[in-house]
């Protein structure tokens, strides 16, 4: 039963489920999986294993995630290569021929969509609505759709919609904003020193009115508003997600292993769901820091459980 699950997502180690995986899952009971390059290597392996997971819960709408966004971050290369398309091959395109935008993203996402659907992916980690700024870690760069905020809104809402139409799941990221970041999240803790009032006209405000399911929290200090906790961990800028950006969806924490957060698996997986992340989200796969996220997430409460049956509606396939 979903109600049984637990508030956190796990990546695997390999093109397969081990023992020691398949007893954590059947004990622990994760929200959903998360695939990467590591897992995925042809296309009837990726199936075998999204079966196995599946087979483990007994539910064919069971989530499991993908980061293929395209450009650097395609985790299906070794079936599809995509490196010819990030974000701003697209808010480039729409500069010079915005009538044809809607034809190509067409094209991209139906191809991407029914290859994820083949392989039993349900849930992209898709679009990245940060906004592109000059001078600021190479992290985001070509993955952004553009610097313009109306570009990003645009192409962000197609790609959403296109999705959606092909019954697999998004999730924005990174929310409130990652583009200002002069810093790799993954290796440093990023601050951004912008006031409340220019980040609301600006990076805050291509994540409003957005209809997906899912948003990623950005492992980003904005010092101006709380100077002490990444967006992960911040209550204050949870809220200002919940009440000025609107967003009343699904918040799933960027990698809690991840080094920007400085605190032990234990107190990072703690903080995410004190500052009111609902889903916590851990993808090295190691087994020991698995099982302190699997023992500190809760499960499903009422308002997750109802927005995890709107994604099943979404992406059933009768």
């Amino acid at each position: 039963m979903i109600k049984s699950r637990r508030s956190f997502i796990i990546g695997i180690k390999g093109i397969k489920l081990n023992r020691k995986e398949i007893s954590f899952i059947k004990k622990y009971k994760p929200w959903g999986v998360i695939l990467f390059t590591r897992n995925i290597k042809t296309i009837e392996q990726t199936k075998r294993l999204t079966n196995s997971i599946r087979k483990i819960y007994k539910d064919k709408n069971f989530p499991i995630l993908v980061d293929q966004e395209g450009g650097r971050v395609a985790r299906l290369n070794s079936i599809i290569l995509s490196t010819a398309f990030p974000g701003n091959f697209f808010g480039n395109m729409y500069k010079k021929d915005p009538k044809n935008l809607n034809y190509y993203l067409d094209i991209y996402i139906n191809q991407i969509s029914y290859l994820l659907r083949e392989i039993g992916i349900n849930l992209n980690t898709s679009p990245v609505l940060d906004l592109k700024v000059k001078n600021t870690t190479k992290i985001i760069g070509d993955r952004a759709f553009s610097s313009n905020i109306k570009i990003v809104n645009k192409i962000g809402d197609l790609v959403i919609e296109k999705f959606h139409y092909n019954k697999i799941g998004t999730v924005i990221k990174h929310i409130p904003g990652h583009g200002l970041a002069k810093s790799d999240s993954h290796i440093r803790t990023p601050y951004i020193y912008k006031n409340l009032n220019y980040l609301k006209r600006n990076d805050f405000k291509v994540f409003k009115n957005k209809k997906s399911i899912f948003a990623m929290t950005a492992h980003i200090i904005f010092s101006k508003i709380d100077p002490t906790y990444t967006v992960t961990h911040s209550k204050k800028l949870i809220n200002i997600i919940r009440n000025d950006i609107n967003f009343k969806n699904l918040i799933i924490s960027d990698d809690i292993s991840m080094k920007s957060l400085k605190f032990s698996t234990l107190i990072n997986t703690q903080k995410a769901f004190q500052a009111g992340c609902n889903l916590v989200l851990h993808c090295n796969a190691r087994m020991s820091e698995m099982k302190v996220v699997a023992e500190n997430s809760p499960k499903l409460d009422n308002f997750l459980l109802k927005k995890t049956l709107e994604f099943y509606k979404l992406v059933n396939i009768k």
